[in-house]
């Protein structure tokens, strides 16, 4: 036992003046994986609490839980490096460490967990929220200290980093009003009767059951196009993500309503006029007198 005890109690390394022993190092791992059940067992209690008196939404709980988990981290930290022996002065020569660190390549990685925290704690973009990433409408389904995790409609996972939805311009669907208005263009003949036309395209809107009541569905008279006169159908729906697929729907419905009612979709039409040079209507003269 006693061999036991010295064995532990002797020093590793040496930090500044302080040695570092066996002893202490298993000390700090208990008392840091201590800490962070602790951290998990508040976050349930707390989520619950607030969520069954308050009836905060899931995307604030979400955010309550992750601070909770970073603040208990930082104790965690603290704690167990005082069971190492480390005091305050010592921490501080180690984050004077760290600090270098950042200074020459965790920069990005700082940068990220930073913008994680202003992602939790300013919430532009909050857990379940659609938002357009590079093209794609994603639901954000995680936000993490380095990463955003969304998912696309293809079911694809996208790791986000932090900073690019903190310093970029970013179009959430959600965040306010989860209303949207969707475009349906569209392109009858030239000579079609443009307030049947409009008629049609009303009643097609107000058959499709995702689309709202008020705001009312709209159509516009846009252009004379080249080749059709081009209306624009736009309708209210407050499930975002579902918008490709109305799109899809109602313009099933333009297609069956118009011909229904013998309304025209032209195809593109060139009248090409060719105008002879003097010395091809001479030749074409001369081969008639032959």
């Amino acid at each position: 036992m006693e061999t036991f005890s010295k064995w532990i109690n002797t020093p590793i390394i040496h930090v500044g003046d302080t040695p570092v022993t066996f002893g202490g190092i298993g000390s700090a791992m208990v008392v840091f994986f201590v800490v962070l059940i602790v951290s998990a067992i508040v976050q349930r209690v707390v989520s619950n609490y607030i969520g069954k008196r308050m009836q905060v939404a899931n995307a604030t709980l979400y955010a309550i839980r992750r601070i909770l988990h970073y603040v208990f981290v930082c104790v965690a930290i603290v704690l167990a490096a005082q069971c190492v022996g480390l005091n305050f002065g010592t921490l501080a020569v180690a984050f004077g460490f760290l600090g270098v660190g950042i200074g020459l390549g965790l920069q990005n990685i700082t940068a990220n967990f930073v913008s994680g925290l202003i992602l939790l704690l300013e919430r532009p973009v909050r857990i379940g929220d659609l938002i357009n990433i590079d093209g794609k409408i994603s639901e954000v389904i995680g936000i993490n200290m380095r990463v955003t995790v969304v998912r696309t409609f293809d079911n694809v996972t996208v790791l986000v980093p932090n900073t690019k939805l903190v310093e970029n311009e970013v179009v959430n669907w959600t965040v306010d009003d989860p209303r949207t208005r969707i475009h349906c263009p569209v392109g009858v003949a030239y000579g079609s009767d443009t307030t049947k036309v409009k008629e049609v395209l009303l009643t097609v809107a107000k058959n499709h059951k995702d689309v709202l009541e008020k705001p009312e569905p709209e159509v516009r008279f846009l252009e004379f196009g080249d080749s059709s006169l081009n209306f624009d159908l736009l309708v209210w729906t407050s499930k975002p993500e579902n918008q490709k697929i109305l799109r899809s729907d109602i313009n099933f419905m333009i297609d069956a309503a118009f011909r229904e009612h013998d309304i025209k979709i032209p195809f593109p039409q060139r009248d090409i006029h060719l105008q002879m040079t003097p010395a091809v209507e001479k030749l074409s003269e001369s081969k008639e007198a032959r």
